[in-house]
């Protein structure tokens, strides 16, 4: 068996989990963008280091950027940690990329964080890379935020070719706020675009409409607008019941959507051993442990739904 590849796969069918790191196995926060050189999907997602035993919040910080490839979406193989070019502090934190590709390069934001500290009480900015290959990034810029507690960028480039990037302000009680851009270089922070208190946005255009998704950690809530100003929120969550795959008990966090031949797909982490029937130890591996997982999302009559126990056989096409 190959690691990263979960030991439950079906020929063709989607694996329960999708991906475990085989590291650290703390895989969280996932992108997926398509390597147009290697002609393979590459996953991106911050690992989460698991099986440190220290009772602190160390095993949250200190963490690279791995990546796992694929030819086809359904099986992942773990491959690398990005060479990010941008380390000035000892003990250096990456969190929650985000990539988007533009006239032939790569373009990640991520969270940085200036060390591996035991407590929550540290600077966390959004930086700017840029690549030719996914694997060796160039340091651009610290992007100048509303604060200076900033995670989890989202990029999305609007149909007039405007970009926007999304991002949760933790000084302002955890809400969304955006910024926008010609360029991709040059960012004005506009102020907040949802009041919700949540993390991870995802923002994707399906069905004709812009959607962003918010893990508001009792599952993800669903907001939808016509021109990525204004935000409605859909009644109900999504990925807040329990699944009966392996390792998908828990809630949904953080997550990735992935449009590919009119339909789409949410890849999120779920810690397994935070279940509400049966959770383990506080602090311990069982704990800390996460896996990513893969669903299809549906909609019909203006509201988003995902049933996590459907059985997927996917081939993205590109």
């Amino acid at each position: 068996m190959h690691f990263g590849i979960a030991a439950n796969a079906q020929a063709g069918t989607v694996p329960k989990p999708l991906y475990d790191d085989p590291i650290y196995h703390g895989a969280a926060d996932p992108v997926v963008i398509y390597n147009k050189a290697k002609k393979k999907w590459w996953l991106f997602y911050t690992n989460r280091r698991a099986t440190d035993t220290d009772s602190t919040v160390r095993w949250v910080h200190g963490t690279r950027i791995g990546i796992a490839e694929s030819a086809d979406g359904t099986t992942w193989r773990y491959l690398d940690t990005a060479n990010i070019n941008y380390r000035p502090d000892a003990g250096y934190t990456f969190w929650a990329p985000d990539i988007t590709e533009y006239n032939g390069i790569y373009h990640m934001y991520v969270t940085y964080v200036p060390g591996t500290f035991a407590d929550w009480n540290h600077p966390r900015r959004i930086i700017h890379l840029t690549s030719k290959d996914l694997l060796n990034w160039h340091y651009e810029t610290t992007l100048d935020l509303s604060s200076e507690k900033v995670i989890d960028p989202a990029v999305f480039k609007s149909g007039d070719g405007h970009w926007y990037l999304w991002y949760n302000n933790e000084k302002d009680g955890k809400s969304i706020y955006y910024a926008e851009s010609n360029d991709l270089y040059h960012w004005t922070d506009k102020g907040k675009a949802i009041a919700t208190r949540g993390e991870g946005p995802k923002v994707f255009y399906w069905k004709n409409k812009y959607f962003m998704i918010v893990d508001v950690w009792k599952g993800m809530e669903v907001f939808s607008s016509n021109d990525l100003k204004n935000w409605e929120r859909q009644t109900g969550r999504i990925l807040e019941l329990p699944g009966k795959g392996r390792d998908d008990q828990a809630i949904g966090g953080h997550c990735d959507v992935v449009v590919n031949d009119g339909k789409a797909y949410i890849i999120y982490f779920t810690h397994p051993g935070r279940s509400k029937d049966h959770p383990a130890a506080k602090g311990s591996f069982d704990d800390k442990r996460s896996v990513l997982q893969l669903a299809e999302l549906h909609y019909e009559n203006g509201t988003i739904t995902c049933d996590r126990d459907e059985e997927l056989a996917v081939k993205w096409k590109r």
